[in-house]
């Protein structure tokens, strides 16, 4: 059974041959660039000092190249836009050395200048007159948005302001999307994973929108935050605005790369905090619902793709709603949050939502915990969640920085060992 066989299986709450894996299929199912390096050294794929190119600066992420993802039996690769979150494309490479001291290749756009206290500060399109829309602080992993906020009167909101991002897709991207969707469908065997539909409707790693160089609108985060609630019509105007412009650039989106595509990512949006929901289940239903039923609706009614939604954190009180919404995917399905029991998740579930993710803990197993710690829980993730299929397995939102390599080893081995159906061992 090749890649793509086996995701299309789980995908249909079936048992394919062994359970999927994903890695770098998205920017929420990847790697921090230093975890990328020291994977590739453990591996023999590279000679010490070799740098990792970072594919995505804002989250630091590691390119997940064709030989790595061989080596570990990946069976998802991506499609998504050669621009990163600052508006700079992925090309003209130079090299950097991260704050820990991994060789990296980073794009030309990156502004590898420190600050005089050793900041680094991002700008949008790389551009160093305007002013800054990122920064990682000295000693730091990411890239935080530095909020851009101009005065907002209350009686002259234009809906327009906060529409500037949402554009009919260009011809060389529609281009690209076509060719680079052709090569990764007869050159891989992998399912291909889409992210290019931009309608993460209030995500917000996008509102304070990094790669303008003077956004307009509602762009701070707290502001928008409260924005959902006391200015509610406002939002479902731009939301209403964008899920059009999203439907319009799907079906464009769609002509190129037909049923190539096999999982599309819809949102982004995070509705879950470690404690609980972030909102309550009437607002979503208010506010989201009715736009991800629209794009989900117009992606079966059109395609053969499945329909991914990721939210971080405790969103046990939406699942339902996230069903009832059209979505095929859940992840990365935060069982360290509140009331996010695993089994309790495929008990109810699990032959309504496919669950990509859950396959161990990044917050505490995987970073803190032994090689011995993390073999368990993997071994009881695939024990409860792929009975049955409905699992492709990656970690808890992407590996972060200072972890174990041996612990990410120890993942990856005992999913070999352990995820071969039937599920039959004890």
């Amino acid at each position: 059974m090749n890649s793509r066989e086996r995701v299309t299986l789980a995908l249909n709450h079936q048992e394919p041959d062994c359970i999927p894996l994903d890695l770098g299929g998205s920017v929420v199912t990847c790697m921090h660039v230093s975890i990328v390096y020291q994977l590739r050294q453990a591996l023999g794929l590279d000679t010490p000092g070799t740098p990792v190119k970072v594919v995505e600066p804002y989250q630091m992420l590691g390119e997940i190249k064709p030989d790595l993802l061989d080596a570990l039996g990946i069976d998802v690769v991506s499609l998504r836009s050669t621009k990163t979150m600052f508006g700079f494309r992925n090309e003209g490479w130079k090299p950097w050395t991260t704050f820990d001291d991994t060789p990296v290749l980073v794009p030309a756009g990156f502004n590898t200048d420190p600050e005089p206290n050793g900041d680094i500060l991002m700008y949008p399109e790389g551009d160093t007159s305007v002013p800054p829309s990122g920064r990682m602080p000295k000693g730091g992993w990411y890239f935080d948005s530095i909020p851009r906020q101009g005065p907002i009167d209350d009686d002259n909101l234009n809906v327009e302001d906060n529409m500037e991002e949402f554009e009919p897709i260009s011809a060389a991207d529609l281009n690209y999307f076509r060719s680079e969707a052709e090569r990764l469908y007869n050159e891989t065997d992998k399912a291909i994973f889409a992210d290019f539909a931009n309608t993460g409707f209030g995500d917000i790693a996008l509102v304070p929108a990094p790669w303008l160089k003077q956004p307009r609108g509602i762009r701070d985060v707290a502001e928008w935050y409260m924005s959902t609630v006391a200015r509610q019509d406002y939002v479902y105007q731009v939301f209403e605005r964008q899920c059009e412009m999203g439907l319009a650039n799907l079906a464009k989106l769609y002509e190129a790369v037909g049923n190539r595509v096999t999982v599309a990512l819809v949102s982004a949006t995070d509705f879950g905090m470690q404690s609980g929901p972030l909102v309550s289940p009437q607002t979503y239903r208010e506010l989201f619902m009715p736009f991800h039923r629209r794009v989900n609706d117009w992606v079966h009614q059109h395609t053969h793709w499945k329909t991914f939604i990721h939210s971080c954190g405790s969103v046990m009180g939406l699942i339902e709603d996230f069903i009832e919404a059209g979505f095929d995917i859940l992840n990365p399905v935060q069982c360290s949050a509140a009331l996010m029991d695993p089994a309790e998740l495929k008990r109810r579930f699990g032959d309504q939502v496919v669950f990509w993710g859950g396959g161990v803990d990044t917050q505490h197993i995987l970073p803190t915990g032994s090689p011995e710690e993390v073999r368990a829980q993997v071994r009881e993730r695939i024990k409860i969640f792929g009975p049955g299929g409905g699992f492709v397995f990656n970690t808890i939102h992407n590996v972060q920085p200072k972890t174990p390599i041996q612990n990410v080893l120890a993942m990856y081995e005992t999913v070999r060992e352990y995820g071969r159906y039937p599920l039959g061992w004890h």
